[in-house]
Protein backbone atom coordinates (compact mmCIF):
# COMPACT_ATOMS: atom_id res chain seq x y z
CA UNK A 1 0.00 0.00 0.00
CA UNK A 2 1.05 3.29 -0.85
CA UNK A 3 0.06 6.80 0.22
CA UNK A 4 -0.29 9.54 -2.50
CA UNK A 5 1.26 12.50 -0.51
CA UNK A 6 -0.81 14.77 -2.70
CA UNK A 7 -4.18 13.42 -2.13
CA UNK A 8 -3.76 13.28 2.13
CA UNK A 9 -3.96 15.86 3.80
CA UNK A 10 -2.98 14.43 6.97
CA UNK A 11 -5.94 14.40 8.85
CA UNK A 12 -4.73 11.40 10.66
CA UNK A 13 -7.95 9.01 10.23
CA UNK A 14 -6.33 5.75 8.98
CA UNK A 15 -3.98 5.74 11.76
CA UNK A 16 -6.16 3.86 14.35
CA UNK A 17 -7.39 1.27 11.33
CA UNK A 18 -3.88 -0.41 10.60
CA UNK A 19 -3.56 -3.81 12.69
CA UNK A 20 -0.07 -3.66 12.10
CA UNK A 21 1.04 -0.16 13.14
CA UNK A 22 2.39 0.47 9.77
CA UNK A 23 0.93 3.85 9.03
CA UNK A 24 2.60 6.95 10.51
CA UNK A 25 2.60 10.81 10.24
CA UNK A 26 5.41 12.55 9.24
CA UNK A 27 6.49 16.31 9.52
CA UNK A 28 7.11 17.82 6.07
CA UNK A 29 9.42 20.90 5.51
CA UNK A 30 6.66 23.34 5.10
CA UNK A 31 5.09 22.42 8.61
CA UNK A 32 2.15 20.31 7.20
CA UNK A 33 1.25 16.54 8.59
CA UNK A 34 1.13 14.04 5.91
CA UNK A 35 0.76 10.33 6.40
CA UNK A 36 3.03 7.58 4.90
CA UNK A 37 3.41 3.71 5.24
CA UNK A 38 6.45 1.83 6.74
CA UNK A 39 6.77 -1.03 4.06
CA UNK A 40 8.60 -3.09 5.86
CA UNK A 41 5.41 -3.40 8.37
CA UNK A 42 2.79 -3.13 6.01
CA UNK A 43 1.01 -6.47 5.70
CA UNK A 44 -1.37 -5.93 2.43
CA UNK A 45 -4.54 -6.42 4.24
CA UNK A 46 -5.92 -3.70 2.47
CA UNK A 47 -7.97 -1.87 5.65
CA UNK A 48 -6.71 1.55 4.61
CA UNK A 49 -8.35 1.43 0.96
CA UNK A 50 -12.02 0.12 2.31
CA UNK A 51 -14.29 2.99 1.92
CA UNK A 52 -15.99 1.22 4.60
CA UNK A 53 -13.53 0.83 7.47
CA UNK A 54 -11.70 3.89 6.56
CA UNK A 55 -12.74 7.05 5.34
CA UNK A 56 -9.76 8.89 4.10
CA UNK A 57 -11.43 12.31 3.34
CA UNK A 58 -8.46 12.72 0.61
CA UNK A 59 -8.80 9.28 -0.91
CA UNK A 60 -4.80 9.32 -0.57
CA UNK A 61 -4.30 5.59 -0.35
CA UNK A 62 -3.45 3.10 -2.95
CA UNK A 63 -1.85 -0.23 -4.16
CA UNK A 64 1.28 -0.64 -5.80
CA UNK A 65 0.71 -2.60 -8.95
CA UNK A 66 1.23 -6.47 -8.91
CA UNK A 67 4.20 -5.78 -11.15
CA UNK A 68 5.64 -3.63 -8.26
CA UNK A 69 5.94 -6.11 -5.50
CA UNK A 70 7.69 -8.92 -4.38
CA UNK A 71 6.68 -12.35 -4.59
CA UNK A 72 6.80 -12.46 -1.16
CA UNK A 73 4.70 -9.23 -0.73
CA UNK A 74 2.20 -10.36 -3.06
CA UNK A 75 1.71 -13.26 -1.00
CA UNK A 76 1.14 -11.28 1.93
CA UNK A 77 -2.45 -10.32 0.94
CA UNK A 78 -3.60 -13.89 1.07
CA UNK A 79 -2.56 -14.27 4.79
CA UNK A 80 -4.15 -10.55 5.66
CA UNK A 81 -6.93 -9.90 3.56
CA UNK A 82 -9.63 -12.65 3.95
CA UNK A 83 -11.52 -11.15 0.58
CA UNK A 84 -8.58 -12.24 -1.10
CA UNK A 85 -8.84 -15.82 -3.12
CA UNK A 86 -5.30 -17.48 -2.94
CA UNK A 87 -5.14 -19.14 -6.81
CA UNK A 88 -4.21 -22.26 -4.97
CA UNK A 89 -7.18 -22.98 -2.70
CA UNK A 90 -10.19 -21.43 -4.89
CA UNK A 91 -11.27 -20.11 -1.55
CA UNK A 92 -10.99 -16.41 0.59
CA UNK A 93 -8.66 -16.20 3.65
CA UNK A 94 -5.76 -18.24 5.40
CA UNK A 95 -6.56 -21.52 4.91
CA UNK A 96 -9.28 -23.98 3.79
CA UNK A 97 -12.72 -24.48 4.80
CA UNK A 98 -11.42 -26.18 8.33
CA UNK A 99 -14.23 -27.48 10.27
CA UNK A 100 -16.67 -24.69 8.78
CA UNK A 101 -17.57 -27.03 5.93
CA UNK A 102 -16.97 -30.43 7.38
CA UNK A 103 -20.36 -31.84 7.52
CA UNK A 104 -20.42 -31.28 3.66
CA UNK A 105 -17.16 -32.19 2.43
CA UNK A 106 -16.06 -35.07 5.53
CA UNK A 107 -12.62 -33.88 4.94
CA UNK A 108 -11.97 -35.30 8.84
CA UNK A 109 -13.48 -38.52 9.49
CA UNK A 110 -14.62 -40.67 12.38
CA UNK A 111 -10.84 -42.01 13.55
CA UNK A 112 -9.35 -38.89 12.68
CA UNK A 113 -8.43 -35.80 14.51
CA UNK A 114 -7.80 -32.60 12.21
CA UNK A 115 -5.56 -30.43 13.73
CA UNK A 116 -4.74 -26.25 12.69
CA UNK A 117 -1.95 -24.68 14.03
CA UNK A 118 -2.68 -20.49 13.95
CA UNK A 119 -0.06 -18.19 13.94
CA UNK A 120 -0.30 -14.20 14.72
CA UNK A 121 -3.36 -12.03 15.11
CA UNK A 122 -3.86 -8.25 14.24
CA UNK A 123 -0.88 -5.84 15.62
CA UNK A 124 1.15 -9.07 16.62
CA UNK A 125 1.43 -10.60 13.45
CA UNK A 126 3.38 -13.89 12.69
CA UNK A 127 6.64 -14.44 10.51
CA UNK A 128 7.80 -16.88 7.44
CA UNK A 129 10.60 -18.17 9.99
CA UNK A 130 7.73 -18.90 12.68
CA UNK A 131 6.13 -20.67 10.18
CA UNK A 132 8.94 -22.40 9.30
CA UNK A 133 9.55 -23.58 12.52
CA UNK A 134 6.16 -25.33 12.49
CA UNK A 135 6.40 -27.00 9.43
CA UNK A 136 9.78 -28.01 9.81
CA UNK A 137 8.74 -29.81 13.30
CA UNK A 138 5.77 -31.58 12.02
CA UNK A 139 7.87 -32.44 8.49
CA UNK A 140 10.27 -34.56 11.26
CA UNK A 141 7.12 -36.43 12.02
CA UNK A 142 6.21 -37.57 9.28
CA UNK A 143 2.76 -35.60 9.20
CA UNK A 144 1.35 -34.57 6.12
CA UNK A 145 0.42 -31.00 5.60
CA UNK A 146 -3.22 -29.98 3.86
CA UNK A 147 -2.41 -28.92 -0.30
CA UNK A 148 -4.76 -26.79 -0.49
CA UNK A 149 -3.82 -23.89 1.72
CA UNK A 150 -1.50 -20.95 1.18
CA UNK A 151 1.65 -22.18 3.34
CA UNK A 152 2.37 -25.16 1.02
CA UNK A 153 3.19 -22.57 -1.74
CA UNK A 154 5.97 -21.25 0.53
CA UNK A 155 7.33 -25.11 1.27
CA UNK A 156 10.27 -25.89 -1.11
CA UNK A 157 10.50 -29.62 0.32
CA UNK A 158 7.57 -31.04 2.11
CA UNK A 159 10.08 -34.25 3.46
CA UNK A 160 11.81 -31.39 5.24
CA UNK A 161 9.36 -28.40 5.53
CA UNK A 162 11.48 -26.18 5.06
CA UNK A 163 10.88 -22.83 2.80
CA UNK A 164 11.78 -21.41 -0.46
CA UNK A 165 14.22 -18.38 -0.03
CA UNK A 166 12.35 -15.64 -1.85
CA UNK A 167 9.66 -16.05 1.05
CA UNK A 168 11.55 -16.42 4.44
CA UNK A 169 11.28 -12.41 4.82
CA UNK A 170 7.48 -12.40 4.54
CA UNK A 171 5.16 -11.22 7.24
CA UNK A 172 1.11 -11.87 7.78
CA UNK A 173 -1.19 -10.82 9.95
CA UNK A 174 -1.55 -15.08 10.79
CA UNK A 175 -1.78 -18.29 8.48
CA UNK A 176 -2.90 -21.63 9.29
CA UNK A 177 -0.57 -24.79 9.09
CA UNK A 178 -3.49 -27.67 8.91
CA UNK A 179 -2.92 -31.12 8.78
CA UNK A 180 -5.01 -34.41 9.71
CA UNK A 181 -3.71 -38.07 11.31
CA UNK A 182 -5.30 -40.95 12.64
CA UNK A 183 -7.02 -40.14 16.17
CA UNK A 184 -4.28 -42.48 17.82
CA UNK A 185 -1.51 -40.14 17.42
CA UNK A 186 -3.19 -37.50 19.07
CA UNK A 187 -0.91 -37.33 22.02
CA UNK A 188 2.26 -37.59 20.49
CA UNK A 189 0.90 -34.87 18.35
CA UNK A 190 -0.61 -32.45 21.27
CA UNK A 191 2.84 -33.02 23.13
CA UNK A 192 4.84 -31.52 20.05
CA UNK A 193 2.62 -28.75 19.64
CA UNK A 194 2.89 -27.64 23.07
CA UNK A 195 6.63 -27.78 22.26
CA UNK A 196 6.55 -25.61 19.43
CA UNK A 197 4.37 -22.63 21.22
CA UNK A 198 7.17 -21.78 23.42
CA UNK A 199 9.61 -22.25 20.37
CA UNK A 200 7.94 -19.56 18.61
CA UNK A 201 7.30 -15.43 18.99
CA UNK A 202 3.74 -15.10 18.53
CA UNK A 203 0.27 -15.81 19.56
CA UNK A 204 -0.28 -19.62 19.10
CA UNK A 205 -3.84 -21.40 18.89
CA UNK A 206 -4.64 -24.95 18.92
CA UNK A 207 -7.61 -26.16 16.66
CA UNK A 208 -8.78 -29.67 16.30
CA UNK A 209 -11.26 -31.09 14.29
CA UNK A 210 -13.18 -34.64 15.17
CA UNK A 211 -16.23 -36.66 14.57
CA UNK A 212 -18.81 -37.19 17.55
CA UNK A 213 -18.35 -40.78 18.41
CA UNK A 214 -21.51 -42.09 17.76
CA UNK A 215 -22.70 -42.48 21.91
CA UNK A 216 -22.79 -38.83 21.11
CA UNK A 217 -19.37 -37.85 23.38
CA UNK A 218 -16.67 -35.67 21.79
CA UNK A 219 -13.23 -37.22 21.59
CA UNK A 220 -11.40 -34.23 21.78
CA UNK A 221 -12.51 -32.97 25.33
CA UNK A 222 -11.33 -36.56 26.74
CA UNK A 223 -7.78 -36.05 24.63
CA UNK A 224 -7.90 -32.62 26.16
CA UNK A 225 -8.23 -33.26 29.47
CA UNK A 226 -5.40 -36.27 28.88
CA UNK A 227 -2.76 -33.66 27.79
CA UNK A 228 -3.63 -31.33 30.34
CA UNK A 229 -5.08 -28.31 27.88
CA UNK A 230 -8.42 -27.03 28.69
CA UNK A 231 -10.50 -26.16 25.29
CA UNK A 232 -13.24 -22.85 25.00
CA UNK A 233 -16.44 -23.42 25.72
CA UNK A 234 -17.44 -21.47 22.25
CA UNK A 235 -16.24 -24.54 19.66
CA UNK A 236 -18.14 -24.76 16.12
CA UNK A 237 -20.42 -27.86 15.86
CA UNK A 238 -21.89 -29.00 12.63
CA UNK A 239 -25.07 -30.67 12.93
CA UNK A 240 -25.23 -31.80 9.04
CA UNK A 241 -28.30 -30.52 8.01
CA UNK A 242 -27.32 -30.29 4.76
CA UNK A 243 -26.73 -33.04 2.85
CA UNK A 244 -25.12 -36.29 4.37
CA UNK A 245 -21.46 -36.22 4.85
CA UNK A 246 -18.76 -39.01 5.43
CA UNK A 247 -18.11 -40.24 8.74
CA UNK A 248 -16.14 -42.91 8.05
CA UNK A 249 -13.22 -43.55 5.32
Amino acid sequence: MVVDQEKCIGCGICMVYCPNDAIQMEEKENGARRASILQEKCLECGNCIRPRVVRCPGKAFYELPEEDRSLSRRLRRFFSDPSTTHPLTGVPGRGTEEVKTNDVTGRVCRGELGICLELGRPIIGTSAADIEKVTMRLARMDIVLEECNPVCEMIADPETGKFKPEFMDASFISAIVEFVIPFSRGPEVLKVCKEIAEEIDTVFSLDMICCYDEDGTNPAVALCEQEGISPRSNAKVNIGIGRPYRIER
